[in-house]
């Protein structure tokens, strides 16, 4: 083991250099304080990248927001949240799934103004949050967020998209619009992700994205419209920026993703606690912080939410590398490619079979990924709360249920994740109250 800190001995103290800067030896990992040499250091970086691109950009592609925006609002983001917590929590923000739908459902006639601003007022719920938890500690957010509560919000909230992979918005720009380069490119990432090892499987989604591409455009799948666009767009210029608008009913359907970002924000500290062998608990207070900042920053501009990525955690796990100086290249590449319109213009021109083939998978994984908060966190189903909870939430989300009130419209996602809510804590009280313990289910 090094005898260099583990971490900076004061917020903007420089890294220290891990070991002779070139190697990790076995058992070993370089912690948020140190660093490798500055060549290996920007090359990890480099690999973050590619790690959310993606992710991150496949966001963009399905709301209708400017891709080369998004990437630039991403490694601002991620800057932001380095600064905020400290230089001390490796992360990276990339676009949140937990968006897309009720900011489909936010556009107004095609305009990205109301679901920006719906945006802006969740980034700023969940620095509120950040800054509750710093003052009052963590504890509530257990209470009020039990595991099983957490896992029924983001199954749900993959479930309702499903509809979005086949019809896209309705439009038929899924996979109902080209199903055979939708299959080719389904069938590249589910091969991607066994026939390669390490770091090159975690890379199966953009993989298949590429191998999607290149079919499409060898069977005269791509749009000619978007070629055109690519070969006149500039290769340095500002991304398109947009600004919010504020309404009622975008913030009502977009402010339910705070939950599932508190979730996701909570697990990726949780997770690099683990991998490093120390306690982060002081940094989960900044990281809401951090992360609904950059949200706000995001949606000011014209990009999408962020949240901490479980991409880069996968990178960090291969090379043993928690480096915040990795985050810092990381965020600067970001914004450096953000600002080539040619690159914006490239990600355009990804075909709607294509998206309908990744967004297949990536919709599912969302789903599958609450099932697993279920398991990891032994949620025993036998307990009719529990099992109501889960019941009627997914359903509600998956069903796309829908409410009206006048001018406000309730999706899906806002109804199941207050029935998630208000069903397990309404029944336990109950049962408090009445003093009965529901019987188990067989």
């Amino acid at each position: 083991m090094t005898d260099t800190p583990t971490e900076p001995r004061s917020r903007w103290a420089a890294w220290t250099v891990h070991g002779d800067g070139r190697t990790v030896r076995p058992g070993d990992v370089v912690h948020p304080g140190e660093r490798l040499s500055w060549p290996r250091t920007v090359g990890i970086g480099v690999q973050h990248v590619v790690a959310m691109f993606g992710a991150t950009f496949t966001v963009p592609l399905i709301t209708g927001f400017p891709p080369a925006t998004t990437l630039f609002f991403s490694g601002l983001g991620t800057l932001l949240f380095l600064l905020i917590t400290g230089n001390r929590l490796p992360s990276y923000l990339g676009s949140s799934f937990a968006f897309i739908a009720p900011v489909l459902a936010a556009k107004a006639g095609g305009d990205i103004g109301p679901a920006l601003g719906g945006i802006v007022v969740a980034g700023a719920a969940l620095a509120l949050v950040g800054v509750l938890v710093q003052v009052v500690g963590t504890r509530w957010i257990e209470v009020l967020m039990p595991p099983v509560v957490t896992g029924a919000i983001v199954a749900l909230i993959g479930l309702n998209l499903a509809p979005v992979a086949w019809d896209g918005d309705g439009s038929g720009t899924g996979v109902k619009a080209q199903p055979l380069i939708a299959v080719v490119t389904l069938a590249a990432i589910l091969l991607a992700t066994v026939a390669f090892r390490g770091f090159a499987a975690r890379l199966s989604i953009l993989l298949g994205v590429v191998v999607g591409w290149l079919f499409a455009a060898a069977v005269g799948g791509l749009d000619d419209a978007a070629l055109t666009g690519l070969r006149d767009a500039a290769w340095v210029g500002l991304p398109e920026f947009h600004a919010p608008s504020f309404s009622l009913r975008a913030t009502v359907l977009v402010i339910p993703v705070i939950l599932v970002l508190i979730a996701e924000n909570a697990g990726h500290v949780k997770a690099v606690a683990a991998m490093t062998g120390r306690s982060l608990d002081k940094q989960l207070g900044r990281a809401f912080l951090g992360d609904g900042l950059a949200t706000v920053l995001a949606g000011s501009g014209g990009g999408s939410g962020t949240t901490t990525y479980a991409e880069n955690i996968g990178v960090m796990a291969a090379t043993r590398v928690y480096s915040t100086a990795a985050y810092w290249v990381a965020g600067l590449t970001a914004v450096l490619l953000g600002l080539s319109p040619k690159f914006g213009a490239l990600i355009l021109t990804v075909p709607a079979g294509v998206l309908g083939g990744a967004t297949t998978a990536l919709y599912g994984l969302i789903a599958i990924l609450g099932a697993r908060i279920w398991i990891e966190s032994r949620v025993d189903f036998h307990d009719p709360v529990n099992l109501m909870t889960a019941a009627v939430a997914v359903i509600v989300g998956a069903a796309n249920y829908t409410l009206t009130a006048g001018d406000l419209s309730f999706n899906g996602i806002a109804l199941g994740t207050a029935a998630a809510l208000l069903i397990y804590h309404g029944m336990r009280l109950v049962a408090r109250l009445r003093g009965t313990t529901p019987p188990p289910t067989a």
